[in-house]
Order: structure tokens, then sequence, then C-alpha cells
């Protein structure tokens, strides 16, 4: 099954929401149209259309996760957080504009999000203040886990710690772009809301442990960024606490368990299943 669809569509509607934002437009476009993996907006697509939801309805939210998360990198490579040179095989946006004009794209991203939510006239006002507070809660969440992060390089933390920050850092706007798919689905009950706000959870710290296990085995030419970067600034992940291969078994278990958590759907969730497969298959 491929998603390549709605890659497509939520980059052409990225694109029209960048068209014109004045003196950051460059920064900004060059930061959210130059790559990535989309998994995110793909996500809420794919919720949305499981429940038989008009993807019409989806853009807005497809849209703004996914510029939350550009917003994210941005900030996430700058010399005071994680100090990356590369992303998706490019310059950062701060090696390319500067750190100051860096800063601000961001900003203006994280701004542009909440804009793209409130101004989608063809949601309803509850439904759109409903997802304001998802996106808002998994956008401070995953601000918090950052800080997280910068605050224990070099230090020895238990799993438990190592496991809080990965589901607020990465598992945060997963769960959200879940979430705000179901949101705008009329037809998805609270029961499916419950099944799959645990589904996300599991692929939300699943696909970060994944990413520490590939950051050690996948070269730099398929990850976009310096291999072994987490290691070379002696950062805690995952191998580094249980091995490569207790590691791989965890993201493993958290997929199955997901896996298991989408039969309980009142709806056919083939769809979610092939997706979640090529997450559980990816390399980089």
């Amino acid at each position: 099954m491929n998603f390549d669809h709605y890659t497509e569509r939520v980059n052409q509607r990225l694109d029209k929401y960048l068209f014109n934002q004045g003196s950051l437009t460059e920064a900004m476009r060059y930061s959210v149209l130059s790559g990535g993996k989309r998994f995110r907006p793909v996500l809420t697509y794919t919720v949305a259309n499981t429940f038989g939801t008009d993807l019409d309805l989806a853009d807005s939210s497809a849209c703004a996760v996914e510029l939350i998360h550009a917003y994210s990198l941005i900030h996430d490579d700058l010399p005071a957080m994680d100090d990356d040179d590369m992303r998706h095989n490019k310059p950062a946006c701060h090696k390319k504009f500067g750190e100051a004009q860096a800063i601000l794209a961001g900003d203006g991203l994280q701004a542009l999000a909440f804009e793209v939510l409130t101004s989608d006239t063809s949601l309803s006002a509850q439904v759109r203040i409903s997802l304001l507070q998802v996106l808002t809660q998994a956008a401070f969440e995953m601000a918090e886990g950052q800080s997280i992060d910068i605050s224990v390089v070099e230090k020895s933390i238990d799993i438990e710690t190592l496991k809080n920050m990965h589901q607020k850092k990465t598992g945060a706007l997963l769960s959200c772009s879940v979430n705000l798919g179901a949101l705008i689905s009329s037809q998805c009950r609270a029961e499916d809301r419950q099944i799959l706000n645990q589904f996300s959870k599991d692929i939300g710290l699943a696909y970060q442990i994944q990413d520490d296990v590939l950051d050690v085995l996948t070269p730099e030419s398929k990850l976009g960024k310096k291999q072994n970067s987490d290691t070379d600034k002696n950062k805690p992940t995952y191998p580094s606490l249980l091995g490569l291969e207790g590691s791989k078994k965890e993201f493993e278990n958290l997929y199955e368990r997901a896996f298991s958590a989408l039969n309980a759907l009142s709806v056919d969730a083939l769809q979610l299943q092939k997706l979640t497969q090529q997450l559980q298959s990816r390399l980089f």
C-alpha cells in the first residue's frame, strides 16, 4: 500500500501556506519544503480516511502538525541545542541563513501552525478548539522533552527517565498526529479514540527507540544527517542502556502491541496497519 498521495497532498498545501510569509518566506520554505518523511501528516490523513472522513477536513491538521515538527527541527539543529549542521542531506537552516534568521523562521512556523488551524472554517469552532488543545499540549511536551534531552547529556540516567524523554520529545507529536485525525472524524467513537490514543503512544515511543538504533546502523547518506550523532555528543540512548539487540526487541514489542490495539477498532484498520508496518520496517 502506497502513501505517497498523502505526502504529495500535504506538500501541495504546505507550499500554498508558505507562499508569502514576508521576510521569513525563504527560510521557512527552505526548512519545510526541502525534504522530510511527512510521517506525521500521513498519520493524520490515514486515521481520517480509516473513518471515512473527507480529507479536505484533515488538511489543516496535517499541515499544522508538520509545521510544528519543522519548527522543532530548526531549533533542535541550533548550536545551543543539538548543534547539527545537516538536515535532509542539506545545510541546516542556521547554516544557510544564520542563527538569528533560523530562530525567527522556527518561531514563524510555530505561529503559522496555529493560524492554519484557527482559520479552517470547514471545521466547527468546537472542533477547532479541540484540535488546538491537542496541538498546543503536544508542542509543549515536545519542548519539555528537548529540555530533558539537553539536561542529561553526559549523565547516567535510568530507562524510565529515557522513556519519559522520548515520549515527550518525539512521541508527543506522533500521538498528536493520530489524535488530530480522530478528532475531525465524526464516525470515530469515544472507544475508538481511547484505542487510538494507546496505539499512538506505542508507535510514538517505538519510533524514537528505532531512531536511536538507526542512528547507529544507518549511513549518513540515508539518514540525511550525521551518523552516531547522539553517541558523539554523549547522549543517553536506548542502545547505550539496553544494547542494540535489546533496543530492537523493545521497539518491535511496542509495534506488535500497536498492531493488536488496531484490531479492536470499530472500523477496518487495514490502512493503519499497513502504515504501521512501513514505520516498523523503515531504514532511516
